[in-house]
């Protein structure tokens, strides 16, 4: 009977043992922590968004694009499905993400346990890989206190996002002796830093916006969604969705810029009309007054100060139309730059991992030891 031992106890190391008991070997997975399935438990704000029913390839970010097509084209969003049902998981539809029906996180976790369980894994918990060579039967997995001989061995010991939940990038070091280059691991879906001390009077602010973000005035990414602005820059889903790129242009020395379309529901051109027509219905109103009901309170202030109306008391009716084109500018380019981003605490996954050219896509072996298989957050591959 073939001897497998997978590392890590995560969603990827966990089917993955499961999927290698199925195949008849005998497996042993070791797992860092008290108990299998950490990360999962605080996945989906605790409620696990096992799958979602969107597999486009954009979703995916990486230095090799074409990886994850040949991944997915081997394993459909339908495959997961009926295997988590097999588990006993059924799921909801909330928006094209899939959840289980119980809303909690935990199950996943249980049932990928009990199945392991059930399969015959051994589960050698508050276990830690220190070490993974090669021998002339297969490989040797040394932990403080036994070596694991194995003729195959899974590697899926995550990144280095979320540290509290284990995550501390030791399989890196693992695959790197092994022979993997690793391209170097970056925070990803994190919220942004920026210059401007303005945002310590945006703080709590909230908002619908467009987000895009520059490097030497090339675009690199953009997302539209709610933005929450932070005492010390930008949060929310569309700013995590582009975070990655910003991260990693910073790490090459890259200067950065984001630019926020606060009304995202206009172009250029139509905005300036309804700013028009908006100074035809109310000629009296001062700055503040012109736009309450548009933008939030602390905002306006802002878009003000930066278009130059925020100094004197003009009425509307007052203002030039090349003031009424610069507050325009203001609020559908909002500017800031980019100066850093969350730590991998603050980060729910992480960018970069073990090169994907050293990887087989079609049984995720390792091109540089053979019996090597690797999966999950450990690889060069992102998702958002």
């Amino acid at each position: 009977m073939k001897k497998v031992v997978v590392v890590g106890g995560g969603a990827a190391g966990l089917m993955a043992a499961i999927a290698a008991a199925e195949s008849g070997a005998k497996v042993t997975l070791l797992e860092r922590n008290k108990q299998v399935g950490k990360k999962i438990l605080v996945t989906g704000n605790g409620r696990c968004n096992l799958t979602n029913t969107d597999q486009s390839l954009t979703h995916y970010r990486t230095s090799e694009p074409g990886f994850p097509a040949q991944v997915l084209d081997r394993v459909g969003i339908q495959d997961t499905l009926n295997k988590f049902t097999e588990f006993g998981i059924f799921t909801k539809n909330r928006n094209g993400y899939l959840y289980p029906y119980s809303d909690q996180a935990a199950s996943v976790a249980e049932v990928l346990r009990l199945e392991a369980e059930h399969l015959g894994v051994k589960l050698a918990l508050n276990t830690e890989a220190l070490g993974l060579t090669r021998t002339e039967k297969g490989f040797q997995v040394r932990t403080e206190g036994w070596s694991y001989p194995a003729d195959a061995v899974i590697l899926t010991a995550g990144s280095k996002a979320a540290p509290e939940t284990g995550s501390d990038g030791s399989g890196y070091t693992l695959a790197r002796s092994l022979g993997h280059r690793i391209v170097r691991p970056l925070p990803a879906l994190v919220q942004l830093r920026c210059k401007e001390k303005i945002f310590e009077k945006l703080a709590g602010v909230r908002m619908d916006a467009k987000v895009e973000v520059y490097t030497e005035k090339k675009l690199l990414a953009s997302d539209q969604g709610e933005v929450q602005f932070t005492k010390n820059g930008l949060s929310g889903i569309p700013v995590f969705q582009v975070s990655r790129y910003a991260v990693r242009a910073l790490d090459v020395g890259g200067k950065v810029q984001a630019v926020l379309n606060l009304m995202p529901l206009f172009d250029e051109a139509q905005f300036l009309t309804f700013l028009k027509n908006r100074r035809e219905q109310n000629p009296y109103k001062l700055g503040e007054q012109f736009l309450t009901g548009l933008l939030p309170a602390k905002m306006i202030g802002c878009v003000l100060e930066r278009s130059g109306l925020a100094k004197g008391k003009k009425r509307a009716e007052d203002w030039t139309e090349t003031e009424l084109t610069r507050l325009a500018h203001a609020i559908l380019h909002f500017e800031t730059e980019i100066t850093g981003s969350g730590d991998f605490s603050q980060a729910q996954v992480c960018s970069g991992g073990v090169d994907l050219r050293e990887v087989d896509p079609a049984t995720m072996e390792s091109r540089k030891a053979p019996g090597l298989y690797l999966a999950g957050e450990i690889l060069d591959v992102d998702g958002a």
